[in-house]
């Protein structure tokens, strides 16, 4: 019985990937993550529960592949945990093409260096699964590096910020944005509980520039878009601008793009979804971005039809963190 979704039509390719580093089976990448006192099958389940069964065991691949390489560091084990997710993007789909699996380990090897101060979801409240990417990132980061990783939202509305923040447990912060001086200034910050979630700050923005001004004061060094209501009015303004005035003042910021229109189109620029698409937010994505994400930043089902795995962009980012830093909690237990 297949295991997961489109399973003959991954299984030649993570065979041989898995091959490569002398796993001869999916199987056997389960038990050498159990050996090691690893569930990533839950791990990843919890993160994001709609996500579909091949999440759940590329991540488990990706674990084994870190394991076999001895990946003791939380940053190397995900950019090997990249790995598997590449292995189970289907060929020739948009995802493979652009390399999608081993530039979501990539990001999640950039959150667990030290180099990165503060990572935002860019329009990350419009989506349920932005909130659970931070969730994920925000328990599990911190556990292994010198400095914390701080974790902000920032999208379009006030009211919609607030409104998340109240469900999930963030810090409320409401800022007020003056156009003639360019400069934002912090009204009320108003945590919803105590505790981890307590420190992911989600904004709220009248305009792209207070979204740019937002940015700033946070010292954002990387951030990934969402893509879905406010694609041409906010999030990759926001990023385009920023990412220009950052390198004008010689500091660096990664730029992600990623949601459902990177690999689909806005308007009909007859390519539909694929490889080659221009669409207009896969065009706005490609001006500012250095990774290129495929699919939804939340709905599994899009980035499945992508070709890379079940579950969104934003939630995958959590996940790859919550592995990785389970890996070094392993090495440094010894159980690998």
């Amino acid at each position: 019985m297949a295991l997961f979704e489109s399973y003959e039509r991954r299984i030649d390719k993570i065979t041989e990937v898995l091959n490569s580093y002398g796993i001869s089976s999916i199987e056997e990448a389960e038990k050498i993550t159990k050996d090691a006192g690893l569930d990533v099958y839950e791990q990843v389940k919890k993160i994001q529960p709609i996500c579909f069964e091949n999440a759940c065991w590329a991540y488990t691949v990706g674990a084994a592949i870190a394991i076999k390489k001895g990946c003791r560091k939380a940053a190397d084990a995900a950019a090997a945990i990249g790995e598997g997710l590449q292995a189970f993007c289907i060929p020739g789909s948009v995802a493979d093409t652009r390399k999608v699996g081993l530039g979501h380990g990539n990001l999640g090897k950039m959150l667990l260096e030290e180099e990165t101060d503060c990572f935002c979801f860019l329009a990350g409240h419009e989506s349920f699964a932005a909130a659970e990417g931070a969730i994920g990132i925000a328990e599990k980061a911190n556990k292994v590096r010198q400095k914390p990783l701080r974790v902000i939202l920032n999208g379009l509305g006030k009211d919609a910020a607030k409104i998340i923040s109240r469900i999930n447990g963030f810090t409320f912060v409401e800022t007020e944005y003056d156009p003639y001086t360019n400069e934002v200034k912090e009204i009320e910050r108003i945590p919803y509980s105590e505790g981890l979630r307590a420190k992911v700050n989600c904004y709220g923005s009248n305009s792209v520039p207070e979204g740019v001004a937002i940015m700033w004061k946070e010292n954002v060094d990387v951030s990934i878009t969402g893509n879905s209501t406010n694609p041409t009015r906010f999030q990759h303004p926001v990023a385009g601008t920023y990412k220009k005035e950052r390198t004008e003042a010689g500091k660096k910021y990664f730029s992600v793009a990623s949601g459902g229109g990177t690999g689909r189109t806005l308007h009909p620029d007859n390519m539909a979804a694929g490889p080659a698409s221009y669409g207009f937010t896969d065009t706005l994505g490609r001006m500012h971005s250095d990774a290129q994400f495929a699919g939804s930043s939340s709905v599994p089902a899009h980035v499945e039809m992508m070709g890379l795995i079940g579950m969104g962009n934003n939630p995958m980012v959590g996940a790859t963190v919550a592995v990785a830093v389970s890996i070094e909690e392993a090495a440094k237990a010894d159980k690998f």
